[in-house]
């Protein structure tokens, strides 16, 4: 297994909206695996293909941080196709590394995706399983987290990327 680079915002691939995974091979495990090898190390809970320079539909979580191996879930293609209630959260993401902000999701979320063989599966997931599948499903369609932010924190988000990549904080 092999470490992948994260991209920071703004790289382009994390504003474009995902190509749909058609392959499913050894190519695909292996990127799945890399990728959940690369979320635990960052200490992170989700990561999407996005933000490691690939433009592909498709995400890994694991909402324990690794304590327990049910959570693991790799969802390629996924659809949200369904969504309750509301919740408002901090919420951070590895392509915006130092940054968190509230944002506000919705309590349920049910996803329908592929598992890494093809085959399709739901997910009803709730608070923050819900919070991450959204979060990710966003960045398969191109959207980040500092849009889905009120305008005073998006701003002062940016100010604060801004200052870092000055300082080469930031790349």
């Amino acid at each position: 297994m092999a470490l992948l680079k994260i991209v920071n915002y703004p790289a382009p691939v994390l504003l474009e909206v995902g190509k749909p995974v058609v392959d499913f091979n050894e190519d695909l495990k292996l990127l799945v695996e890399n990728m959940f090898e690369t979320m635990y190390q960052a200490k992170g809970i989700g990561l999407a293909a996005p933000q490691v320079d690939k433009s592909k539909r498709l995400f890994v979580m694991d909402c324990s941080g690794g304590e327990d191996e049910t959570q693991k879930i790799a969802m390629i293609n996924p659809e949200i196709i369904y969504v309750e209630g509301s919740q408002e959260g901090e919420e951070g993401c590895l392509s915006f590394p130092g940054i968190y902000a509230p944002i506000q999701r919705n309590l349920r979320a049910i996803v329908r995706a592929q598992d890494v063989s093809g085959n399709w599966f739901e997910l009803d997931g709730a608070e923050l399983t819900a919070r991450c599948i959204l979060h990710e499903t966003d960045h398969c369609n191109g959207i980040v987290f500092l849009d889905r932010m009120t305008i005073l924190k998006r701003e002062m988000a940016k100010r604060k990327i801004k200052k870092l990549q000055k300082t080469g904080e930031w790349n």
